[in-house]
């Protein structure tokens, strides 16, 4: 009798334990996901950090460095690669979170969605002026394709845009629970919002004439500090464009509750700290302003209100027991 009641379990317990295991390990690839992104977030924060000493102290200061053959190899190596190394850190770092939010799959979509039509946007505007203005390309963000438009610029659409779409899900989130109204559209809506506010501050510092080093440079002027308008249309509707189209192939929204949201927010964080560092070396304190007002502090407000949210149990009824 004890083998014939034993028997169903011995097969039960056989057939869970795979299950299991692939289970774990699926847990361990998270877990590995997750130091690998903050790993490389690190790296993105520090190369940041190390573009800026050069621009604002090293390049304006040749006698800190130019004694020292140490300091000249530092100095040539950044001149070389710094542009280009925290675009690469970022991109990295962003898919590694995309990997943990979204899963292989729709991060490999955002990628190639993000870069191709990007890269195609950007060969089109250097080449016909649309849809982002007459401008062109130095030589100090690496390698151009098809001696246009640098390699890392494509892939910085692709990490600011993620990040920034990611960011734009979890405050679309707070906002949607709290006025009761759809967060696909307004997450998206969200997340172009950012990009181009991120534009706004980067844009008239690094192509600035005041800046020692121009990482593009425009062949026409606008009314935002120097910036036609048009350019930042052409990013509007670029980030738009493949945002909308992942969004689509994914058939549903990213969950926000798989992936931190600082994560997203401090790549955002970061990114403005540098653009508007720039901006202040120029003399250009408007832009930093703006980028504040509009982009950072909703980003961050909308972080406190989560995390509140989640100190206070009985707070918003039970939907904040379950953020």
């Amino acid at each position: 009798m004890s083998t014939h009641v034993n028997a169903p379990t011995q097969t039960s317990n056989q057939s869970v334990l795979p299950a299991r295991q692939a289970a774990a390990r699926e847990d361990n690839r998270a877990q590995t996901a997750r130091r690998v992104s903050w790993g490389l977030l690190a790296g993105h924060v520090m190369a940041l950090v190390f573009g800026l000493g050069g621009l604002l102290i090293a390049l304006p200061n040749p006698e800190l460095w130019s004694d020292s053959a140490t300091g000249r190899d530092v100095f040539d190596f950044g001149m070389t690669y710094a542009g280009s190394m925290h675009i690469i850190f970022g991109a990295a770092a962003v898919f590694a979170l995309g990997m943990v939010a979204l899963g292989w799959w729709r991060t490999a979509v955002f990628f190639v969605l993000s870069t191709g039509i990007s890269l195609g946007s950007e060969l089109v505007g250097t080449g016909t002026g649309w849809p982002f203005g007459n401008y062109e390309y130095t030589d100090f963000l690496g390698y151009k394709v098809l001696d246009r438009v640098p390699f890392t610029i494509p892939l910085s659409w692709f990490y600011m845009g993620l990040a920034c779409y990611l960011a734009g899900v979890s405050l679309a989130r707070l906002i949607g629970r709290r006025w009761r109204v759809g967060t696909t559209a307004l997450s998206i809506g969200l997340g172009v919002w950012f990009l181009v506010v991120w534009d706004m501050v980067l844009d008239p510092a690094m192509a600035h004439e005041d800046l020692m080093v121009q990482f593009w440079t425009w062949s026409e002027t606008g009314p935002y500090f120097g910036m036609p308008a048009q350019n930042y249309v052409g990013w509007a509707a670029t980030g738009l464009i493949y945002m909308v189209l992942s969004r689509a192939v994914w058939r549903r929204d990213p969950d926000p509750t798989a992936y931190p949201a600082s994560f997203p927010a401090l790549v955002y964080v970061a990114n403005i700290v540098f653009a508007s560092a720039l901006s202040f070396s120029v003399g250009l304190w408007q832009p930093v302003v703006i980028a504040v007002m509009l982009a950072l502090l909703p980003l961050l407000l909308g972080l406190v209100e989560r995390d509140a949210g989640r100190a206070v149990p009985g707070r918003s009824g039970h939907l904040a027991a379950r953020r």
